[in-house]
């Protein structure tokens, strides 16, 4: 073998000698043709040389580090290939394919390269070497068309038209039954028989000898029965074969293989519907191939099965799922030894971070009587294929330890098997304390699993007690003396294969220790000296458990008494806090009065002696309560409040006060207009905006123009005139609200866009649209340590190369600012957690980035609609001026003007209430020309009667 790969490095050696030769030859031919450029063509290429090679440098290292690392095998092969590095491109391939199935491109690419090396007839062996691997891989047509092709290049050699034969009908027998590529297989093999066929027949005019004969005969009876094999199973374009096959035959087609042809074209009808969706369907095409799947596994063909399954892991090959499922149908099914070892090897090197996988692979290899070699060779391979948590490792040991404990013979006292499978668990607890630990920070297996069944074994089949019990004091020092059930696997165990000496000290270190159920521990060590202990026994365990419940009591008395006074003092504050802040409402509302009575005072002695004599008269009739009109709010958007003028009610001289007063009046009205039109059934609300949106009703006019005729769009700005991130959208017909919300999501200007129904929450208090997520999203991967200058497109790129990625979201601040911060939603769950695996640690940009599966924090009590915490949820909203949060509070008409209190009729999403039967309305006696019949005023009707003269 190191002769051979010698030779080899010489001959490729001599063959980029060769080329380099003929480079400089071509190059002393043009040296003519272009003097000026040619410097300049040769320091471009000479510099792409030295970044080519320096790129590959940088990737032997990485994988030197990570020999896993996918990718960056991929780019290796890619950059040697174009730079023409022959010997260290076939390296290349050949350490990545030991690692990792190759796909059907990086084979195909292999294979013509070293078909073009191998022109002499003695390296032909090395190519056929090479197909043998590929065609083991995947299953794929064009394959093992390449390879019959090759193969036909050696015909001339002895057996050679014997060994085409042979490696078309494995090709038949691997992808004969590809619905839409393995016609393509039949017809390469009816091609190659019927030339066969144009060799064996005699020259026109010639009578052929009887041995000519029989080899005709013998050669049109092949053609016939691949006619007849294809015909038989359901394949694309089965139609033009047949009336092939009809024209080819002289004697036409038989009626057996007709009616073999009809059967499956029945067949084939019931597979288009599948096939067809496999063709339009997006990649993975996952949920179209599980559906195929299921229909052929009710069909019950094998053959069919595995054609499916495989062509099925040739576009999804990273999905362990699916791995999963095709291995365990080989285990119970076919069981054939070669197809189902071969089938678990390439799972587990398909996705070697899936632990399940390799633990089939072990079972797989013990179920068919694979040498121990062999299966240790397997395990060493999964204890490095880094796993993604710490009880995987657990589990693959335990995996490997049952079958060394299956091969020993306990009835020998001592045996090479046993001495091995007590290596073995020695070394899985170094192997958890070192390397696992050192990983995860966690051993994985806290209850110490692998301890108590290597105690149990020494217990039972050794007939080794005492190693059982110094397993057992290691286990109980790793921090498990204070669980009782530990303590009772212990007694279990003393009681089937030790003494009652060591069942009574374990009972009684359990009561000593166990700090989670005292009182079960205390109830068993009874029990047991009730069976088995003397009258000693019996009093030692009653004085013992006695004085331990006394303690345990007196323990759990304290910490309820200080949970008691943790809660009063608790309490007390609550207590505090609620009469400081009733205080300070009372306080504010003291000095809201006294400014209010200061400023109605200021502004009586500018009115006339009429309003003066109203205004004096207003309030005993507010008190009386007895014609007084009912008090009504009008609430906007804005917060705002208009009250009903009274009647009568002429303003005093102008001056500049009253002119700004009007003025004001005046734009307030025109906005409550506009208010007036609002109906909530038409509108939508927006929210979640970035406070820096330029014109942002433009913009949302323009992105939800689509879903119908918009009448209106109205922004929610702040007192200074900044847009505050949410928006009202109204259309003028309520079909265009769901279209609308459809839109929820939708990012703008890189923020995703809230979308819900206009609701009120005066009347509907617990109407919540958006919900929290708080359980785990195991196709989504939450990245933190991001640069700011990160943007999207980038992340994406970085993420693609680890699975499908289906979303990208940047967390920002509602300034737009970035956090650092970024989820990425994946296909599956697999392709996730590759991503966590390759991509967690990394460095992007100077930062070193964390990434985990997403798994949002749980929502506190206090957030959640109704709880106790929310007070300020369930507190009114306060009513303010006509000028909005003004520092007085006050509104701009007269006290003799607003109706009373105690019936207040509020007005919500813009339409008014209708008025309480009994009360009198404002304007009955008054002379604005409306009706006095209690008709609800709206505030334009305020503002007339305010600006009336």
């Amino acid at each position: 073998m190191a002769a051979s790969s010698n030779a080899e490095e010489t001959q490729l050696q001599d063959m980029e000698e060769d080329a380099g030769m003929e480079r400089e030859m071509d190059s002393d031919e043009e040296e003519g043709m272009g003097v000026e450029n040619s410097d300049d063509e040769e320091d471009d290429s000479s510099e792409d040389e030295k970044e080519n090679e320096a790129e590959i440098q940088r990737l032997e290292e990485q994988l030197s580090i990570n020999a896993f690392d996918y990718n960056c095998h991929v780019d290796l092969i890619k950059l040697l290939r174009q730079e023409g590095e022959l010997f260290r491109l076939r390296r290349a391939r050949q350490k990545m394919s030991e690692l990792f199935p190759l796909t059907e491109e990086i084979w195909l690419d292999w294979l013509k390269d070293e078909i073009r090396l191998s022109e002499e007839e003695p390296n032909r062996e090395k190519v056929y070497e090479l197909f043998e691997r590929a065609v083991k891989d995947y299953i794929c047509p064009d394959i093992w068309l390449e390879y019959a092709q090759y193969t036909i290049g050696g015909m001339g050699s002895p057996g050679g038209i014997d060994k085409v034969r042979a490696i078309f009908e494995r090709a038949l027998t691997a992808v004969g039954l590809h619905v839409t590529k393995g016609e393509t297989v039949w017809e390469a093999y009816r091609e190659f028989e019927n030339v066969m066929l144009s060799t064996v027949q005699p020259p026109p005019g010639r009578v052929p000898t009887c041995e000519e004969q029989e080899l005709l005969k013998t050669q049109l009876e092949r053609i016939h029965t691949l006619f007849r094999r294809q015909l038989a199973i359901p394949l694309m374009d089965m139609e033009a074969t047949y009336a092939e096959y009809d024209e080819w035959s002289e004697q036409g087609v038989p009626e057996t293989v007709s009616h073999q042809y009809k059967k499956a074209l029945q067949q084939m009808e019931k597979r288009k519907a599948f096939e067809e969706t496999l063709l339009v369907a997006e990649p993975p095409k996952l949920a179209e191939y599980q559906t195929y799947i299921d229909y052929e596994l009710k069909d019950g063909d094998p053959a069919r099965i595995q054609i499916i399954f495989e062509r099925a892991l040739a576009e999804n090959c990273l999905v362990p799922d699916m791995w999963a499922k095709y291995t365990t149908y080989l285990d119970r099914q076919l069981k054939i030894k070669d197809l189902v070892l071969s089938s678990h090897d390439r799972a587990a090197r398909n996705c070697p971070w899936t632990m399940g996988l390799w633990k089939s692979y072990l079972l797989a290899l013990e179920r068919h009587g694979a040498e121990h070699q062999t299966v240790s060779d397997v395990f060493e391979k999964a204890l490095n294929a880094g796993f993604i948590q710490a009880t995987d490792y657990v589990d693959i040991w335990q995996a490997y330890l049952d079958y060394l404990r299956r091969r020993v013979d306990f009835s020998k006292e001592s045996s090479k098997e046993l001495e091995e499978l007590r290596a073995a668990f020695a070394r899985s607890l170094d192997y958890m304390k070192q390397d696992v630990e050192e990983r995860f920070s966690e051993s994985g297996d806290p209850s110490c699993t692998i301890m108590q069944i290597w105690a149990r074994i020494e217990a039972l089949h050794c007939k080794n007690i005492q190693k059982a019990r110094e397993l057992w004091d290691s286990i109980m020092t790793k921090g498990n003396a204070k669980y009782a059930n530990m303590w009772l696997e212990y007694y279990n165990l003393e009681r089937s294969y030790g003494d009652p000496i060591h069942c009574r000290k374990a009972l009684h270190r359990a009561v000593q220790c166990t700090s989670d159920y005292p009182d079960h521990v205390c109830e068993v060590l009874l029990t047991f000296e009730r069976v088995e202990g003397s009258l000693e026994d019996w009093d030692a365990a009653v004085q013992k458990t006695e004085t331990r419940l006394n303690r345990i009591n007196e323990q759990r008395a304290k910490v309820a008494e200080k949970e008691a006074n943790l809660a009063r003092q608790e309490e007390e504050k609550t207590d505090q806090r609620r009469k400081a802040k009733a205080d300070k409402k009372s306080q504010k509302k003291g000095q809201k009065g006294f400014r209010a009575g200061e400023k109605r005072k200021v502004e009586q002695d500018n009115y006339q002696d009429e309003w003066d004599e109203e205004s004096e008269h207003a309030p005993k009739r507010h008190r009386r309560g007895g014609d007084a009109s009912t008090e009504e709010y009008m609430e906007t958007e804005a917060g705002l409040f208009g009250r009903k003028t009274p009647a009568g009610h002429r303003p005093g001289p102008p001056g500049a006060k009253t002119a700004q007063q009007g003025a004001a009046a005046t734009a307030q009205s025109q906005q409550d207009d506009k208010l007036e039109l609002r109906n909530d059934n038409n509108s939508v609300f927006i929210s979640n905006l970035a406070y820096t949106l330029e014109d942002p009703e433009k913009k949302l006019r323009t992105l939800f123009e689509t879903c119908g005729p918009i009448s209106q769009v109205r922004p929610v700005f702040s007192n200074k005139g900044t847009f505050k991130g949410y928006c009202y959208v109204q259309f003028e017909c309520q079909a265009s609200v769901p279209e609308a919300l459809k839109l929820d999501r939708r990012e703008v200007e890189g923020r995703p866009m809230f979308v819900s129904p206009c609701v009120d929450k005066n009347t509907n208090p617990d109407f919540k649209v958006f919900k929290y997520n708080s359980s785990m999203e195991k196709h989504k991967i939450f990245i933190s340590g991001l640069p700011f200058s990160c943007t999207k497109e980038q992340l994406e790129e970085v993420s693609k190369a680890h699975g499908t990625v289906k979303d990208v979201r940047l967390v920002t601040y509602r300034s737009g600012k970035p956090k650092g911060l970024a989820y990425v939603e994946f296909a599956d769950e697999a392709q996730a957690s590759h991503a966590v695996l390759k991509m967690d640690g990394t460095v992007m940009e100077g930062n070193t980035i964390s990434v985990a599966i997403s798994n949002p924090p749980r929502r506190n009590a206090k957030d959640k609609p109704g709880s106790s915490g929310s007070l300020a949820a369930m507190m009114p909203r306060q009513a303010y001026g006509s000028r909005g949060r003004g520092r007085t509070q006050l509104s701009l008409l007269p006290r003799s003007l607003h109706r009373a209190s105690g019936s207040v009729s509020k007005a919500e999403n813009g339409t008014a209430t209708k008025p309480i039967p009994g009360t009198v309305s404002a304007n009955a006696t008054g002379d604005t020309g409306l009706e006095a019949q209690g008709k609800p005023l709206s505030n334009s009707d305020f503002a007339r009667m305010l600006l009336n003269k």
